[in-house]
């Protein structure tokens, strides 16, 4: 497997920019997931990586190689279609064949390769199938096949979930996650949802605007957002302005709420608390309590989000365990309470 380098990589159409020197190192064997709005760079850098999109500046490097003007064909990388783009006159077997044929590969050697590859999506049984006789899923696991059977030194996938339902989604990440450490490929995963790239990946890296905007671990990018931005990608939906202050931090409506960890080296910064860190109590509320009144009970299955108005004005959202999850009976609208939080579930964001 190898190493890919991206050195300052730039794309632009005409007077737009779409990708904007943007410089990353992906280990061997790793799997770094691409994160983002649409028209954020991620799929335009995925294809400037495989070489169907040229480069305006830069370089992209694999395994010590300048790969930067090779033709996709030359790069030897695997790469998974949003759209799966399977052949629908031929069957699965013929799919996953056909980048060995183009390669020149022999008979013997197409045969077991890619029964290899079937067996390794667990397709083996289908594989006299055609494309259109098979589930959503099942397709999909085809186009990884295919993409696999090349024995690439890099695999490519553009949004290859974004087209089944929820329950699929749940079972093809964690399936592409197993294959993917099996083999030990080096992987590159362009996605616009948080949890599929916080749950397939070892980095994630978040783009807006064709820039990098963060990247890390997982747990840090989710527990500590360094931009405004991601913090709200990431699910910090309780972003409150305001600045540090004595025994920890002022909004901007005047009181002042617990935080953990000195503050940044700014002024210019909000409050973030994830509303299933927040607390509400029907009675008097602990250390840092605003009070306020639920204005909308959203039922989620397991959960119950709140809508909760603070009597100084300040909107936030509370998600609480519902009944079905051993949860307290649901609050009604109306119903006065108190928020809280603890100091360390708060993180301070630079705006």
């Amino acid at each position: 497997m190898s190493e890919v380098v991206l050195q300052s990589i730039v794309k632009r159409y005409e007077h737009m920019v779409a990708v904007d020197h943007v410089s990353l190192s992906i280990g061997q064997g790793e799997l770094v997931a691409l994160l983002g709005p649409s028209g954020c760079g991620k799929t335009t850098t995925l294809r400037m990586v495989g070489g169907f999109v040229p480069v305006t500046e830069g370089r992209i490097m694999v395994g010590g190689r300048d790969v930067t003007h090779l033709p996709p064909h030359k790069r030897n990388m695997g790469f998974g279609f949003q759209n799966y783009a399977l052949f629908p006159h031929m069957s699965v077997a013929q799919n996953v064949a056909f980048g060995l044929e183009m390669r020149k590969v022999s008979k013997a050697d197409i045969a077991a390769r890619v029964k290899t590859a079937l067996d390794k999506v667990r397709l083996g049984h289908l594989s006299e199938r055609l494309p259109k006789q098979l589930s959503g899923g099942q397709q999909q696991r085809v186009a990884l096949a295919r993409a696999l059977v090349i024995e690439p030194d890099v695999l490519l996938l553009d949004e290859p979930l974004s087209n089944l339902d929820a329950q699929l989604r749940q079972e093809m990440k964690l399936e592409i996650r197993q294959i993917q450490r099996s083999l030990g490929i080096t992987t590159i995963f362009v996605t616009h949802d948080q949890d599929e790239a916080l749950s397939v990946s070892d980095r994630v890296v978040v783009m807006r605007a064709g820039r990098i905007e963060q990247e890390g671990s997982p747990d840090e990018v989710f527990a500590t957002p360094k931009s405004h931005f991601v913090a709200e990608f990431m699910g910090v939906t309780n972003l409150l302005p305001g600045r540090p202050d004595t025994g920890g931090f002022r909004l901007a409506t005047g009181e002042v709420v617990p935080v953990a960890g000195p503050p940044p080296g700014k002024e210019d910064v909000a409050l973030g608390v994830r509303p299933e860190r927040i607390v509400i109590a029907v009675g008097e509320g602990g250390q840092g309590h605003l009070p306020g009144r639920v204005e909308l009970a959203t039922y989620r299955g397991l959960v119950i989000d709140y809508q909760v108005r603070a009597a100084s004005g300040l909107t936030l959202t509370a998600r609480c365990p519902s009944p079905a999850a051993g949860g307290p009976s649901p609050l009604n609208a109306g119903q006065p309470v108190h928020v809280s939080w603890q100091p360390e579930a708060a993180v301070l964001v630079p705006l």
